[in-house]
């Protein structure tokens, strides 16, 4: 089906990559990616690409260092095989939080990730779920902006929260992307009024809407040490809900974030695999994992043939 094009996975996530070329019926390119003794990336294009549309799948997840130079070097490696287009497939952008200045003298290093990613030679790049859609800006190169939603709703959420439920957005941030899955489950909206006193750290301050003895689900894009969503989901209890659960696109489960859910009043979190679920999420029955495989394979697919990609935004 697919003539002149090659898919290459990094080592961040080399079953999503599988997955995409199982719905293509394409098979995964081959390529080695490993370190010297020194901690140096090393890679090596083991086939021929000259002239071929290649897609590079690489989330750029903890260790993020690491997983950001393999996408760099691999696509360097590439474009110095003269490959025809290099497109990146980034199911989870990294540095996505730091996409402005914050205080005086600070980074903004999502552009300079960007800036690195069009310097080593990538024309493309498709990614699920920005945590700020302005980081598209920051490429001059064609971007295609992913979501979730379609898998999410799909694959879990239509069958256990239709109708009766109530979507959480856990803060003010997040009130968009709570709407727009109350409008497709056809539940009522809620808000967390959240207060950060500093990185990492949230406390809960109010709820509006209607929650008591109702069935909540709280959206988000990202969990990280899961402190906001178990505040929430805490929060939403005392005021008299009759469960709690949460989705969200990537499950990063940084520090306690794993133990503070098994801990929590969390019926479930539902979270895709944009990014691999560690070995003690994936031993807790908590979890549930949702692919984005078909979706993003369907997104290189219709960049292959030229076809339109905006129905896959929404």
């Amino acid at each position: 089906m697919f003539k002149r094009v090659s898919i290459f996975s990094g080592n961040a996530n080399a079953t999503l990559a599988q997955d995409i070329c199982t719905c293509l019926e394409a098979p995964l390119g081959r390529s080695r990616v490993n370190r010297f003794s020194d901690g140096e990336t090393f890679c090596v294009i083991e086939e021929n690409v000259r002239g071929v549309d290649t897609y590079v799948v690489q989330p750029t997840c903890s260790p993020v260092n690491d997983n950001v130079m393999e996408l760099l070097i691999m696509a360097d490696a590439l474009r110095r095989a003269s490959a025809g287009q290099i497109t990146a497939v980034i199911p989870y952008y990294g540095y996505a939080r730091q996409d402005r200045k914050v205080a005086p003298r600070t980074p903004i290093t999502s552009k300079l990730v960007a800036d690195l990613v069009v310097a080593a030679g990538v024309d493309r790049i498709v990614a699920l779920d920005l945590h700020a859609g302005q980081i598209q800006g920051f490429f001059n190169i064609p971007f295609d902006h992913l979501f979730a939603m379609p898998a999410l709703l799909d694959s879990h959420l239509r069958e256990h929260y239709s109708k009766d439920c109530v979507i959480v957005s856990p803060d003010a941030g997040g009130v968009e992307r709570a709407r727009a899955y109350s409008k497709r489950l056809q539940g009522t909206l809620a808000i967390i009024d959240k207060r950060r006193e500093r990185a990492n750290i949230s406390e809960v301050m109010n709820i509006i809407g209607e929650v008591e003895g109702k069935r909540c689900l709280i959206v988000d894009d990202i969990i990280d040490t899961a402190g906001t969503l178990v505040n929430a989901a805490v929060a939403l209890m005392k005021a008299g809900a009759a469960s709690v659960a949460a989705c969200a696109t990537h499950a990063v489960l940084s520090g306690p974030a794993v133990q503070r859910i098994i801990e929590s009043p969390l019926a479930e979190v539902v979270v895709t695999n944009s990014i691999p679920l560690c070995a003690e999420a994936r031993a807790s029955s908590k979890f549930k994992v949702v692919s984005v495989a078909r979706l993003l394979a369907e997104a290189i697919r219709r960049i292959h043939h030229s076809d339109s990609v905006s129905s896959l935004f929404v």
